[in-house]
């Protein structure tokens, strides 16, 4: 949710940042400092490379300034006045001629003897109010995003009203280093990349693959209980198909290069639902037949720029957990109901807790961004609304947000190490059924053209849910989850031909077993199933031999305990079952 003040406080501190930089280097130009999630950053063009080691001393030299500034000095300017004050700054030139092309007011803000070109929005008294502000790290980044334009070296930071709440985020921060998914992902070898495959294409190793596997059995165990339909789409699609469908030439650049065929142009599928819209018309649909629910895990392609690849959380193949419901007008509200129903259940289970939704919507003065469908516009938002208020959910709504063709409804989700993103979301169309041409026969025998399209993904992209299963578990999955549910461990080689025969065991009742007999301690073998977090450590030595108990060491336990072996197997198949996230018997 948007906190002025933090926003305004964190502005301040980028002007504060900026002012340091130019006060050490002089000959810097400086670009933009916008507030971003969790801090701030600014752009500059430097004559001389920065290091990390640079950072302390701006830092030293932003707690000298600050001391001066008692306040921000509005100062309204002309375009060639600004022009005339940035002659040197090819960056702030660029914004004033497009500021004062739109018509925009041109402000410069001043503190101390720092100005720069800005809209306002500041703390009102930074030599008290900026005094809890760290910088975090150093970047490059194209001017506006273009990897035509110049590189620029791009400061992170971030700023607080108190030290407690600094200290907490530089707390959390590291502790979000532990559970990197990424960092995670290479230590417990559930992924990888390649350089000669190519950047954002993740590999899934075999331990990753089981993850996969299991969330994907999830998705299709809950889809058949909600009375889903599994399809499967080709990878590659004809340029005709997104032509109908308009993501052709709007969408273009956010697609992979055309591939000339000897019977035309195709494209690698980037969007599952212009294919499940074709499967909708591969017969004549009844009223009988609606709702219609088809469900796919299908990989799809993006061509992101290098720059803004981030592990899972951004890559170029998505696998989506999608599906598109086709309904009436009047089906809408218990089929949205039913996804976000579907949507908690599943959050639920993860143990994903902190999160709200955000209503998109249209905006009337801004129809040409837009389908031009005014009763539908404002039946579909109010249905999303009444769903909400009804659900008694937390939301917040943003005007001129929605799709191009309907309101949509995202999941906004603040992950266990304080990263805001959209995780799950839920579009209503009301687009393809002209695009398409989708219709279905009525109760009175008429074909009836008001097709609405739900576009849903609570387990959003595939890679983005593993990024945050693996930073909330911090690795340490639940059994169900866990690419080894046991391991077990054999004390000495006279213990090794047991271990094998209890791994059998165990994988045929569909257990996850394998057994260290390496030559090494004991306590060796059970730090080393410790650090692969693995949820159950069976340590097989002359006792467990002559007796039909186990020796079960539970992650995160100290104690090794003696249980039974048929009572182990029975509860952690009931476990495995029922998906629990408690370990312990």
């Amino acid at each position: 949710m948007k906190n002025e003040k933090l926003e305004n406080l964190r502005h301040s501190a980028a002007h504060l940042l900026a002012a340091a930089v130019m006060k050490l280097w002089p000959d810097t130009k400086h670009a933009i400092g916008p507030v971003i999630d969790d801090g701030f950053y600014y752009d500059f063009e430097l004559a001389k490379p920065l290091s990390e080691a640079d950072l302390p001393k701006i830092e030293e030299t932003m707690k000298e300034i600050v001391k001066s500034w008692k306040g921000f000095e509005r100062h309204e300017v002309s375009a060639d006045e600004a022009r005339t004050e940035y002659k040197g700054n090819p960056y702030k030139r660029e914004l004033i001629d497009e500021f004062a092309g739109e018509g925009q007011k041109l402000t410069i803000y001043q503190s101390g003897e720092f100005r720069d070109l800005c809209r306002g929005g500041h703390c009102p008294h930074p030599n008290n109010d900026l005094k809890h502000f760290k910088l975090m790290s150093l970047a490059g980044a194209y001017w506006r995003g273009n990897e035509k334009n110049t590189m620029l070296t791009r400061i992170y930071g971030t700023a607080f009203p108190t030290k407690k709440d600094l200290d907490e985020y530089l707390t959390m921060r590291e502790e979000a280093k532990k559970r990197d998914h990424r960092k995670l992902g290479q230590e417990l070898e559930l992924f990888t990349f390649s350089d000669l495959v190519g950047k954002g294409l993740p590999l899934w190793l075999p331990k990753g693959t089981i993850i996969r596997n299991e969330i994907e059995k999830l998705a299709i165990e809950m889809e058949d209980k909600f009375e889903y339909l599994r399809v499967s789409t080709p990878h590659v699609a004809k340029e005709e198909l997104y032509l109908t469908s308009g993501h052709l030439p709007y969408y273009k650049n956010s697609m992979y290069p055309p591939m000339v065929m000897d019977d035309g142009t195709y494209y690698l599928k980037s969007m599952n639902c212009p294919h499940h819209h074709i499967i909708y018309l591969d017969k004549p649909r009844s009223y009988r037949d609606l709702p219609l629910r088809l469900a796919e895990y299908g990989t799809v392609y993006r061509n992101e720029l290098s720059g803004t690849l981030a592990g899972l959380l951004r890559v170029r193949m998505l696998s989506m957990n999608d599906a598109h419901i086709y309904c009436t007008a009047d089906q809408v509200e218990q089929e949205v109901t039913r996804v976000i129903e579907l949507t908690a259940y599943y959050y639920q289970l993860f143990g994903l807790k902190d999160y709200w939704f955000r209503l998109s919507l249209w905006s009337p003065e801004h129809k040409e961004k837009y389908i031009d469908e005014p009763e539908n516009w404002k039946h579909a938002q109010d249905v999303m609304r009444k769903i909400l208020k009804k659900l008694n959910l937390p939301f917040e709504e943003a005007e001129d947000e929605a799709a191009f063709y309907g309101p949509k409804l995202d999941v906004q989700f603040k992950s266990v190490i304080g990263r805001e993103e959209s995780l799950s979301t839920i579009q209503l169309d009301f687009l393809a059924k002209s695009r398409f041409k989708l219709s279905y026969i009525d109760a009175h025998g008429k074909e009836n053209g008001q097709v609405f399209v739900i576009h849903r993904a609570p387990l959003s992209v595939h890679e983005r849910f593993m990024a945050f299963v693996i930073e909330h578990y911090a690795g340490a999955f639940p059994a169900w989850l866990a690419p080894i549910q046991v391991r077990i461990a054999a004390v000495g080689k006279d213990h090794q031909a047991y271990c094998h025969e209890l791994a059998v065991l165990l994988k045929t009742m569909h257990i996850r077993a394998d057994v260290d007999d390496d030559n090494e301690t004991v306590g060796n073998k059970i730090r080393k199933a410790s650090n692969e977090k693995i949820p159950y450590t069976l340590v097989v030595g002359d006792k467990e031999l002559q007796s039909a108990k186990l020796a079960v060491r539970i992650r995160g336990e100290q104690k090794v305990v003696e249980i039974d072996k048929g009572k182990f197997v029975e509860n952690l198949k009931k476990k495995i079952k029922s998906r629990s996230s408690d370990l312990l018997f």
